[in-house]
């Protein structure tokens, strides 16, 4: 740990300077207490830093969640072994492709059997709090089960003892971005109402106790778990999908549901505040986490130690070193294909800004996050799928 001033901590050994400055010009928000942590995996994000967990009083920044509110990782560690994996790991691909849409999600056309007891349970809370999500994404239903595109995946991983893990990554889809983006410029309009500057626009502000701010929260709620939700029926479709290539069903050993983009109300320092974790797992002692690599590297299985300067917290996988435009221009499809040596993929240039290189070394990530968590497994992909 680094104390960078008196309202910043950071944790990360790589931190460019613009992600530092920006990173400072959050922690000096007047309601941020006890002080702003920077996890391993800092890098520049829109308002406030990727990877940084702020804790606040009596406010929130719409910003500073993210607009892929609640997305976050699942696994599953099955009973299966690298033995009972195929020799072609092709037909599993494409199975998990088939069964679950990718990218925008647009041909997602229906409600499936197995998702209609989420959408109804989504649809009570939705009415509970007093808002139709159908303003957001009026097919906000069939988007529920979609992977998404970027860096959100499917993955067939092996531990350490090369037992078969399921993993996932992904969030609250369009539904939950037009959410994000819609109290973002509420806050802003707020900011402009109140005659309040700011340093940096997207830090806008709700104050809690307003109507605003309330309503926020609602529909913040709402779409953290449609996400949870979204996360647990793609991965249902992926277990199904293992055990019709396999013949046998599932026996499902353990399985972790983790967000890195939302708030919560949290104790720390004797006072209650919400806790917003953006790029940031919650890792309270003992509590299981997920956090993964780059396509082509490892992934890990955590358990946090409820380290308390770092608000319990921890990074949420690698972090950025070059943007999507700046990866595309810097890397060639053929080295894009000599990272993914030995891992079945699509084969595809439209991945070539998520290749390993363009994000920070994930073990020297975990290296500085050692105060953090605990790591219980380490996982080596053998299947990536990925929307375009």
């Amino acid at each position: 740990m680094q104390k960078i001033t008196d309202r910043l901590l950071s944790w990360a050994s790589m931190l460019e300077e613009n992600t530092e400055q920006q990173a400072r010009t959050t922690a000096r928000m007047p309601f941020v207490f006890p002080h702003l942590a920077l996890m391993p995996d800092a890098h520049l994000g829109l308002g406030a830093t990727v990877g940084s967990v702020i804790p606040t009083l009596g406010a929130v920044m719409p910003a500073a969640v993210g607009v892929d509110i609640g997305c976050g990782m699942i696994a599953v560690r099955t009973q299966f072994g690298k033995a009972d994996l195929p020799s072609d790991l092709q037909p599993l691909r494409e199975q998990i492709e088939r069964a679950v849409p990718l990218s925008a999600g647009a041909s997602n056309r229906k409600v499936v059997a197995t998702a209609e007891p989420r959408i109804a349970e989504l649809e009570t809370m939705a009415e509970a709090a007093g808002f139709d999500p159908a303003w957001a994404h009026g097919g906000w239903r069939n988007q529920l089960g979609t992977l998404g595109s970027g860096n959100h995946f499917i993955e067939v991983s092996l531990d350490e003892q090369d037992r078969v893990w399921l993993f996932l990554h992904s969030g609250s889809r369009g539904v939950g971005n037009k959410i994000a983006q819609r109290h973002i410029a509420v806050a802003k309009r707020m900011m402009q109402r109140w005659w309040i500057e700011l340093p940096d626009p997207d830090l806008a502000y709700l104050v809690e106790g307003t109507p605003e701010f309330d309503r926020y929260i609602a529909e913040l709620r709402w779409a953290q778990h449609f996400a949870l939700l979204n996360r647990e029926e793609m991965m249902d479709r992926v277990v199904r999908q293992l055990s019709e290539v396999l013949g046998r069903q599932v026996d499902e050993q353990e399985r972790i549901n983790c967000h890195h983009n939302f708030t919560q109300r949290e104790t720390h320092w004797g006072k209650s505040v919400w806790v917003s974790r953006k790029g940031a797992i919650q890792a309270a002692a003992g509590q299981p986490g997920l956090i993964p690599g780059s396509m082509g590297t490892a992934s890990y299985v955590v358990e946090g130690l409820g380290n308390k300067p770092s608000l319990e917290s921890s990074p949420h996988g690698a972090g950025r070193l070059f943007s999507r435009s700046a990866a595309r221009r810097t890397f060639t499809h053929e080295q894009l294909r000599e990272a993914m040596a030995g891992i079945e993929y699509r084969d595809t240039d439209a991945f070539l800004d998520e290749i390993p290189a363009a994000y920070k070394p994930i073990d020297q990530v975990m290296a500085d996050a050692t105060d953090l968590v605990t790591i219980r497994h380490t996982l080596r992909q053998v299947v990536n799928v990925k929307g375009d």
